[in-house]
């Protein structure tokens, strides 16, 4: 039977876009919570722009893969190391901002990957629970259940895309329209729905195909999220746990206001 900690890379797999909840508030319930939303396949713990620590993270890991789903966190820019970690806590990937050439995403990897594909120390405790495999069976599954993300959000990682998506080890990119609207730009403005950043999502789409690998986004909305989804991509991140907060107030507010 395949764990919560290894759907992802399944469900990734099976040709529907995996629709995820992003959470970057504090309080490990709030994934806890989401992961139990039946339309969410999985749950990204935002740590590089959100509030959310290493103590915190390993707690809603845990909380979302109870509700039977993977977690996938995002790391603080250059933090390979507390990639490691989390992937001892359960996560089920991990995405890595600003991965701008192929030495960034050999790093990456490196640090995500048992040998010989990485060099990933041992020290899953709390992942083989979480998994209900015994240690061997952890050692020879993880590299392959484990699914890297490196962020293509600058033009010169756009630019290398193919190099970056070639190490062995990484399994996907996941594109930043945001961040990506400001590098296409040299910093003029922010545009994430630009023509632009349109071509560049497709673009960096049909490169991941074209190497045999997948390709995740981060949607601002539920509409958004079902073009990426009708698009190709595999994994499509939706909003964030504030931007829920505040629809569900505004839409009882307004239903108050209506009574």
């Amino acid at each position: 039977m395949t764990s919560s900690v290894e759907k992802l890379a399944r469900d990734m797999g099976d040709g529907k876009a995996l629709f995820s909840a992003w959470c970057g508030l504090p309080e490990p319930s709030i994934a806890g919570y989401l992961a139990r939303e039946s339309g969410f396949g999985a749950v990204v713990l935002d740590m590089q722009h959100g509030a959310i620590d290493f103590l915190t993270c390993t707690r809603a890991i845990a909380l979302v893969a109870a509700a039977g789903k993977p977690c996938v966190p995002r790391i603080p820019v250059g933090e390979f190391a507390t990639a490691s970690r989390l992937l001892d806590a359960g996560a089920s990937g991990i995405i890595a901002p600003m991965i701008n050439d192929r030495e960034d995403a050999r790093r990456f990897a490196s640090f995500c990957k048992f040998p010989p594909a990485g060099e990933r120390s041992w020290g899953p405790h709390p992942a083989i629970v979480l998994t209900g495999l015994e240690p061997n069976a952890y050692f020879a599954r993880a590299n392959g259940y484990v699914r890297t993300f490196a962020m293509i959000e600058t033009r010169q990682a756009l630019d290398r895309i193919d190099d970056i998506l070639a190490v062995d080890g990484i399994d996907a990119v996941f594109i930043g329209p945001s961040d990506l609207s400001i590098g296409l730009s040299n910093g003029a403005r922010l545009d994430p729905a630009g023509a632009e950043v349109t071509a560049a999502i497709a673009h960096a789409l049909a490169r991941s195909k074209a190497a045999g690998k997948a390709a995740g986004i981060y949607a601002p909305s539920g509409e958004k999220a079902a073009e990426f989804g009708k698009l190709g991509y595999g994994l499509v991140a939706i909003a964030s746990d504030i931007t829920f907060l505040r629809a569900g107030a505004a839409a009882m507010l307004k239903a108050a206001a209506s009574g």
